[in-house]
């Protein structure tokens, strides 16, 4: 049977992915430690309420739409955030 907890590291998974973001990105986006995302998303450690706030204003979507799984909240990009193709390669929009 799945968690929450694991929905929600498949969610932030999907979302670094359609932003083309890694941890390091991440980190620095929500103002943790590489190392400290890499524990969280490994099962090591725990998301707090305080980080799925954290999560929800970096993706520019609401908790909610954060914890209504991985293709809600991919859905719910706002369209600036989400990583550009080119030449059949995915890559990080900067602004």
């Amino acid at each position: 049977m799945s968690s929450t907890e694991q929905h929600l590291r498949v969610t932030v998974a999907a979302l670094m992915y359609a932003t083309g973001e890694d941890q390091r990105t991440l980190a620095e986006g929500l103002g943790l430690s590489q190392s400290r995302i890499s524990r969280k998303q490994s099962g090591h450690a725990a998301w707090s309420l305080t980080d799925l706030d954290r999560l929800a204003a970096h993706y520019g979507m609401t908790v909610i739409d954060l914890l209504s799984g991985a293709d809600h909240a991919v859905s719910r990009l706002p369209d600036d955030r989400r990583a550009a193709v080119i030449g059949g390669v995915q890559t990080m929009l900067t602004t």
